[in-house]
């Protein structure tokens, strides 16, 4: 099950006051306690998970809270059909987005930083990757047409958990 956001071990007294969640929790949490129902089936192209630098190597460093295992859970209750970007978790190739790098003038130093990040996605073989962090989306989205991969399609993970709900 989830683990609460590191944060609450500095604010405890925010925590107990107010539910704060992070997306990851929330999604969780409605899973498991059948508020939200999904079907696997529903998602049958290959998909890859990209572990943003921002809620793995920097979140751990930050909070004590690397976030792997749960959004790797999540995506497993939308598909059967995802493979992981090798190598992955603490490991993972930075996508070259980070810091909103996109809204800078850099576009040479994005484009070298991105090179290894979509060969690791060529090499997948997914037509769908799940970025959960709006820099990396953009980034992933923006390279793809960059190396050779112009229908690469990119999502955030409360998307293709909305495209996994069943409704009624």
């Amino acid at each position: 099950m989830a683990t609460r956001f590191g944060l609450e071990r500095w604010h405890p007294d925010f925590f107990k006051k107010h539910k704060a969640y992070t997306v990851f929790d929330l999604l969780m949490e409605y899973i498991v306690s059948g508020r939200i129902t999904l079907d696997r089936t529903r998602i049958a192209e290959k998909v890859a998970y990209h572990d943003p630098c921002n809620y793995g190597r920097k979140s751990e460093e930050m909070f004590g809270q690397a976030y792997y295992h749960e959004p790797r859970w999540i995506l497993n209750q939308c598909t059967s059909n995802w493979v992981e970007l090798e190598p992955c978790r603490n490991g993972q190739y930075c996508c070259g987005g980070g810091g909103g790098l996109m809204l800078t003038t850099y576009d040479q130093e994005r484009e070298y930083y991105s090179r290894r990040k979509m060969e690791q996605i060529k090499k997948s073989g997914a037509s769908l990757i799940v970025a959960p962090c709006h820099s990396c989306h953009g980034q992933i989205m923006a390279m793809g047409k960059k190396y050779d991969l112009p229908d690469i399609r990119v999502k955030y993970l409360w998307e293709v958990v909305a495209d996994a709900l069943v409704i009624g």
